[in-house]
């Protein structure tokens, strides 16, 4: 059976010189079940050919959303009006300001405007467009309303600057569009998507704080969105989820119940009043090592005397290990974030944890580290097994990590 059998989908083609890669987008698609519906700007047209885009999909593509005749409606609300996934690849430093603000001054532009699906962009330019402060701050927008974003991989460009802003490999781009294509789905199919329906799933996010007085704490850089994305995306395939968050800036995912904890010994308390009702437990959060042995009941004044400050510290509770020893029909998912030797640690983590699956990361990258919007993930196996996964989005990576505990669990 086709895969995307009955799906349809907006291939929206900006002027890049990776548009020509939108052609190897729209062919998989298409041989793989889906009617592909292609639009490009006026300066996409300078990079690939419509008549190339027709030939591989069947269908007219539109340039022109005046476009008149037989069968034609509003060509911008009917695409719209009929997708089950916008995409677009490749998405210039231009069409994602343009998409920021509202604009739709074109057939491209208005379409996505009046998109109601799940939308994806793959953007692609040179490394300082990129990297503006202008386009970055427009990609953030577009994340928070929904868009999922693919980075851009590091190479060395058409312009002959070396840097991030490559298009990402076709094949990763297909990998992202089949996880998406799951949202597109209709309510019936999605169904088939409920593989955690009846379970209790616990996730933890974000970092812990430990008071040195009652205006400061040690922490670390967890921002909480790794933690997070997995109790989204664990809810949208049926689990019943618990988040416990240490301090974040985030919203908690709709249809989960929160616990908002400050220190490791009160995420501690709160993991272990769930852990014997819970099937799953993703330890996500980044729990101090250390707390203050005596934090101050009054703020500590800096005086011409106190020239320096020695903290006592004491080792905090290790949960994930305690979770560990004494887990019972729990599967348990640990985390390392790594700066250096991250497969020798991982592993080592993974059975002095007791842990079935650990999902490390090396937080030494600006693209997959704390505070950002990607990650790429390797999942070790307490079996032996070990897969590595891409760079993307979080979302995405939360749903690498579900799919090696479904496949674990139902094994």
């Amino acid at each position: 059976m086709e895969k995307f059998a009955n799906k349809k989908v907006v291939l929206a083609v900006s002027g890049g010189i990776a548009a020509y890669k939108a052609a190897d987008v729209a062919s998989w698609l298409t041989k793989n079940g889906a009617q592909v519906h292609c639009v490009l700007t006026k300066a996409a047209t300078e990079f690939v050919s419509p008549l190339v885009l027709q030939s591989l999909t069947g269908h007219p593509v539109v340039q022109d959303e005046f476009v008149t005749g037989p069968g034609w409606g509003i060509v911008h609300i009917e695409l719209a009006a009929e997708a089950d996934l916008l995409a677009v690849i490749p998405a210039t430093a231009n069409i994602i300001a343009k998409i920021a603000a509202g604009i739709a001054d074109d057939a491209l532009t208005s379409t996505v405007l009046a998109a109601t699906c799940p939308l994806f962009m793959a953007p692609a330019m040179n490394t300082h467009m990129y990297e503006n402060p202008a386009t970055q701050q427009n990609l953030q927008t577009l994340r928070q309303r929904g868009w999922q974003v693919m980075s851009p991989a590091n190479g060395r460009l058409a312009c002959g600057a070396v840097g991030r802003g490559k298009l990402p490999a076709v094949e990763e781009i297909e990998q992202e569009l089949e996880r998406l294509f799951l949202a597109a789905g209709t309510k019936a199919e999605k169904s088939d998507r409920l593989d955690l329906a009846g379970k209790k799933v616990l996730v933890t996010a974000g970092p812990t704080t430990e008071a040195i007085d009652p205006v400061r704490y040690i922490s670390n850089r967890s921002s909480g969105k790794m933690g997070y994305a997995v109790a989204s995306q664990a809810a949208a395939r049926g689990a019943e989820v618990l988040l416990v968050s240490g301090p974040t800036a985030l919203q908690p995912p709709a249809g989960v119940r929160f616990v908002q904890v400050e220190s490791a010994c009160q995420m501690r308390e709160a993991v272990l009043a769930e852990y014997a009702k819970c099937d799953v437990v993703i330890m996500a959060a980044a729990v101090a090592d250390y707390r203050v042995a005596e934090p101050a009941d009054h703020k500590i004044k800096k005086t011409g005397d106190n020239q320096e400050m020695t903290l006592r510290l004491l080792r905090n509770p290790d949960i994930l290990q305690e979770l560990g020893e004494t887990k019972q029909q729990q599967f348990l998912v640990g985390f390392a974030a790594e700066t250096h030797n991250l497969e020798e640690y991982a592993r080592g983590k993974l059975a002095a944890k007791h842990a079935d699956l650990l999902v490390a990361n090396d937080v030494s990258r600006a693209d997959a580290g704390f505070d950002v919007d990607t990650n790429q993930i390797i999942i070790f196996a307490a079996d032996g097994g070990r897969q590595a996964y891409p760079l993307t989005t979080k979302l995405a990576a939360a749903d690498y990590i579900l799919d090696a505990v479904v496949e674990k669990i139902n094994i």
